[in-house]
């Protein structure tokens, strides 16, 4: 598993529902910027970095291959954003639900990479 080693939050003001935006650093050796803290209408999440495609829709460009890898990395995202902004950002994992993958966001294959399911 990854170990996420630092967390950076830039926080975003006058937005509808973008509260700020994130960098993690991962094992002190690989930067992934431009997460996004999102207030849902269930609460706090993290969405990846994502790209706008021709026709105008976005697509993730980089993310966790596996549940226990995102809940890990939301978690501490969230933990920064609370830290650093003192808004409780109550999270759809605190909330003892599973947050759901959405199947367009996990198009590995395309990449020639095949997701590993939890045992």
């Amino acid at each position: 598993m990854l170990n996420v080693t630092d967390v950076r939050i830039t926080k975003i003001e006058g937005d509808e529902k973008l509260r700020a935006f994130a960098a993690i650093v991962i094992d002190e050796s690989f930067l992934v910027g431009d997460l996004r803290v999102v207030e849902g209408e269930e609460g706090y999440f993290v969405a990846m970095p994502s790209k706008r495609k021709r026709d105008g829709s976005y697509k993730d460009i980089a993310f966790p291959l596996s549940n226990e890898t995102r809940e890990y990395i939301e978690q501490k995202v969230l933990l920064a954003y609370e830290a650093t902004t003192g808004n409780r950002a109550f999270s759809r994992i605190e909330a003892g639900e599973t947050p759901t993958i959405r199947p367009d966001l996990l198009n590995v294959e395309e990449f020639g990479f095949t997701p590993k399911l939890n045992p």
